[in-house]
């Protein structure tokens, strides 16, 4: 079992890894596209919803074929809470959390702390191919947040374990 981590400041990067399994090595790269919500209006009493990318891709080399199973958590951020994460610019503070879907009920995080961790599907990687995973992130930042004006950011840790 291999873990890949993926730091991105609501921005986003990629990891590589090898894993050997049977005659097929498995290489991954795992990549957290941006979560950008725009500008914010604290006076327009609606939520500000947006959404970031995740993409698992694999190769093979060798012999043969091997099913991959990847499982997903991401860090609190730099909150250190699921319960609402935070932005920050500069001191100020801006509430927000990432999401599974649109329904806005399940928090993306590590199983701990009300947040819930995910898993693909199994995917086969045969060697000489290439195989991946996608999802999405549901950005949401709460209304009626009274802030200063500024570039809010966090920082999320996604790791990926195969």
């Amino acid at each position: 079992m291999k873990r890949l981590c993926c730091v991105f400041v609501l921005l986003g990067c990629a990891m590589f890894a090898d894993v050997a399994r049977a005659a097929v090595t498995v290489s991954c790269t795992v990549t957290a596209g941006s979560i950008a919500f725009g500008i914010y209006n604290p006076l327009s009493g609606t939520t500000d919803a947006s959404t970031g990318s995740l993409l698992i891709t694999c190769s093979g080399r060798g012999t043969g074929s091997t099913s991959v199973t990847a499982n997903l958590t991401l860090s609190s951020g730099l909150s250190g809470t699921y319960a609402s994460r935070t932005m920050l610019f500069g001191t100020n503070k801006l509430n927000y959390n990432i999401f599974w879907s649109t329904a806005y009920n399940q928090v993306m995080g590590d199983g701990t702390g009300g947040s819930f961790g995910g898993t693909t599907g199994a995917f086969t990687v045969a060697a000489g191919g290439t195989s991946s995973a996608t999802g999405t992130m549901y950005g949401l930042v709460p209304a009626s947040q009274d802030v200063a004006p500024g570039t809010y950011a966090d920082t999320i840790v996604v790791t990926v374990t195969y």
